[in-house]
């Protein structure tokens, strides 16, 4: 069994995207700018916004934090990114979710400019993905693609099971690993809430993929042998051992599954140190005008 290591997988993306921000500082070159939006206090978010502010200072970008409180009107907001899509010194924008209760994020997501939209969730980057075509892909699904392409693990002809339909995750790696591309080329099943015995379905993964936030939902016996594991859910769990009193545990349940497969993600430690990799390769993108020229 081989650890999928995500956090060194996600140390040397950043190492690659800082050596060539070098470059083109070096060369005179526009250094990419990621601004981001929070609305709120929520701790989480914030948490996560400030790691996503340190990691381009990390890599030589240049970032901008937007900080709003969480009465600001969904006009005044809409304005906002507005100004920000024409404003030519950013390359990529994010607006942190959740949003308050009066905001659309439906609405932001169709007004933020879909050339600078490197979380990859604006309507026509979905639709470019699903065609093929060059567009920002979904952090997490990139992550997953790149975890996959890094170990050299073989998807060509494979059976893929996805468990969990989600926007962010579930849907869009379903159609990545369907393309004809590597990583990809595989034959998909998704499955979900509504799936009639889960357990035949994921039994017949070569990759199993599970993004569902339910701990420890995936077991040993829901498992072959020879699998390739990616499990997705990250999952505060009460643990009285712990100084802050919880513990991060994943979708499947890594002590007794793990000795089955060939490669499996930890939780944490997996997935989740890619997520902002893959938002700073997007934002690199968009700087150079890779995507959407």
């Amino acid at each position: 069994m081989i650890l999928l290591d995500g956090k060194k997988t996600s140390e040397a993306i950043q190492r690659e995207i800082a050596a060539e921000v070098a470059d083109i500082k070096a060369k005179g070159g526009k250094v990419p700018h990621l601004a981001a939006i929070l609305v709120g206090h929520d701790g989480g978010s914030m948490t996560y916004v400030n790691n996503k502010v340190l990691a381009c200072e990390n890599v030589g970008f240049e970032s901008t934090l937007l900080h709003y409180e969480d009465d600001i009107t969904e006009e005044e907001l809409l304005n906002k990114i507005r100004e920000i899509n024409q404003d030519d010194t950013i390359d990529g924008l994010i607006v942190q979710l959740p949003l308050p209760r009066h905001i659309s994020s439906t609405r932001v997501l169709e007004v933020l400019d879909y050339k600078k939209d490197v979380d990859g969730f604006h309507p026509l980057n979905v639709g470019h993905m699903v065609a093929g075509l060059p567009a920002y892909l979904p952090a997490t699904p990139y992550g997953i693609l790149q975890l996959l392409e890094r170990y050299n693990i073989e998807t060509k002809g494979k059976h893929c099971v996805v468990v969990g339909r989600s926007n962010i995750v579930g849907t869009p790696i379903s159609i990545l690993m369907s393309k004809c591309t590597y990583p990809g080329e595989s034959t998909v099943t998704i499955c979900h809430r509504n799936t009639v015995d889960l357990a035949h379905h994921t039994r017949q993964a070569d990759i199993l993929i599970v993004a569902v936030g339910k701990p420890g939902l995936i077991t040993a016996d829901m498992v072959k042998e020879g699998a390739v594991v990616i499990d997705v859910g990250t999952t505060r769990v009460e643990d009285a051992t712990r100084a802050r009193g919880w513990r991060l545990r994943g979708d499947v349940d890594f002590d007794h599954v793990a000795p089955k497969c060939s490669y499996i993600t930890p939780v944490p430690g997996g997935v989740g140190p890619l997520t902002i990799a893959m938002l700073l390769k997007n934002t690199l993108r968009a700087a150079k005008k890779e995507v959407h020229d």
